[in-house]
């Protein structure tokens, strides 16, 4: 895993960075968990969009996070609150990426990097506009 990672998001000592690599590690992680005799470098068609699905959704969270996460715990009136509404938005932009993926794949839309990215900027926005009294 670590070399896939590497190879899709080499260190360059940003946060982005090592937040889309966490996100990346995550994803594999997790879709090893899934199917835990999947081939890295040879998925099949639904291993690989599990993945990516996967990977979307950490990542959003992981840039919300990185936005105003900061904000959100200093806002909130006990650590506990603060972590209680990071997992009620994790969840959230779970549900959503998932939602937008069920969109393009029941309208036989194929995933390219395009359609991705505009998920990815809408799900952040829409988790932006959402949770804003949290960072207010």
């Amino acid at each position: 895993m670590d070399a896939v990672v590497e190879a899709v998001r080499p260190v360059d000592g940003t946060q982005d960075a090592e937040s889309s690599r966490a996100a990346i590690y995550d994803a594999l992680s997790e879709l090893l968990a899934r199917f835990p005799d999947a081939d890295l470098l040879g998925l099949s068609d639904e291993q690989r969009a599990f993945a990516v699905e996967s990977f979307v959704a950490r990542d959003v969270f992981n840039r919300f996070r990185l936005d105003v996460g900061k904000t959100l715990q200093d806002k909130a009136p006990t650590a506990s609150t603060a972590l209680g509404r990071l997992r009620e938005i994790r969840d959230y932009v779970k549900e959503t990426v998932a939602a937008a993926f069920r969109k393009l794949r029941s309208a036989g839309q194929v995933f390219n990097v395009g359609r991705i990215g505009q998920i990815v900027r809408s799900a952040l926005q829409e988790t932006l506009q959402v949770f804003e009294g949290y960072v207010q």
